[in-house]
């Protein structure tokens, strides 16, 4: 049973490590009222906690649903510890949270990419997030690499008929490169004018820094930037 449609928005990355519970933090922070939800956390073994995380740096409810192993995809882990992890319980998970805050909107985490498996049966971060009916941000590297990667996400949202609510580049350094510095305007070109927001390197990240996240991030996903500040560089 579908979980959806709920408020709120699915993050989702064009590969791991890019930065999406940085950037599902200031989401929070600049979306008045949202509660982050994580509905399968894998990594525990190695101390991973987005959960507490975001409820550091952003001060919001989070609901985190089943937690398993290793860093691998949960499906991946799941599989590997024998367990049953399948879609209804994933969905369960943000059932309860929009139970539990009828009137906060969401933040939604996937894991790694928009393909990875989440469940032991193969549902991906596209399946949940088109079973929630939730629109998708796509979180992007700011350097080398990032064109190809954002565009092959970008094509199977479209393939599946999801929505992008807009492209955030997260970790955008103080000294850009000449790739990085083009790949603004690139990546606003690729996503056909929907570059959302862009969050700067930070190093460590900390709750103050966050008081600064509406700058960093468009009207469209609830900020206050202009983004043709950014197109300029």
């Amino acid at each position: 049973m579908s979980a959806g449609p709920r408020a709120g928005v699915f993050v989702t990355g064009t590969d791991t490590s890019v930065g999406k519970t940085l950037v599902s933090a200031v989401l929070c922070r600049v979306r008045a009222g949202s509660v982050y939800v994580k509905p399968v956390q894998s990594g525990a073994a190695d101390g991973d906690d987005d959960g507490a995380d975001v409820a550091a740096l952003a001060g919001v409810p989070t609901v985190v649903g089943p937690v398993i192993g290793p860093s691998l995809a949960p499906g991946v882990a799941a599989r590997l510890a024998g367990e049953d992890l399948l879609l209804p319980e994933l969905l369960a998970v943000v059932d309860r949270a929009a139970t539990d805050h009828p009137d906060r909107p969401l933040v939604v985490e996937g894991a790694g990419g928009l393909l990875v498996e989440l469940t032991s049966d193969g549902a991906t971060c596209a399946d949940v997030a088109a079973e929630l009916g939730l629109r998708v941000v796509v979180v992007a590297r700011p350097g080398l690499g990032t064109l190809n990667h954002t565009a092959l996400t970008l094509a199977e949202l479209d393939r599946r008929g999801l929505d992008l609510a807009g492209v955030v580049v997260s970790g955008y350094p103080g000294d850009p490169d000449l790739a990085t510095r083009t790949n603004l305007t690139e990546l606003d070109r690729i996503a056909r004018g929907r570059l959302a927001g862009v969050v700067p390197l930070l190093d460590p990240p900390t709750p103050e820094a966050l008081e600064a996240a509406s700058d960093w991030i468009t009207p469209a996903l609830g900020g206050t930037a202009d983004p043709a500040r950014w197109l300029a560089r």
